[in-house]
């Protein structure tokens, strides 16, 4: 899993069948303090994240399993919108 915020919307009227329904949303990923990493993702999103959530996001194989009985062509899915980040402090 990676921390992310999202940036905006991605809006597709023409998809595949199985993404039919599904929200997408741009994510710049981040690291626990909030500096971004890596280049911006487009994400599946079921949970209703909106523009300015920072966002739990897993990429890979385990996005495409978003529904138990459909296999999609999603490489990133968000599975949570984050309320608190607590980093213990190194010296």
């Amino acid at each position: 899993m990676q921390i992310g915020k999202v940036t905006g919307n991605v809006w597709a009227t023409r998809k595949e069948d199985g993404l039919t329904g599904l929200k997408f949303l741009f994510v710049q990923l981040e690291n626990p303090q909030g500096v971004p990493v890596e280049t911006p993702l487009i994400a599946a999103d079921r949970i209703g994240a909106g523009i300015g959530d920072r966002v739990m996001v897993t990429r890979g194989s385990a996005a495409r399993f978003i529904f138990k009985s459909e296999d999609l062509p999603i490489d990133a899915v968000i599975i949570g919108i984050i309320d608190s980040i607590d980093v213990e402090g190194r010296r």
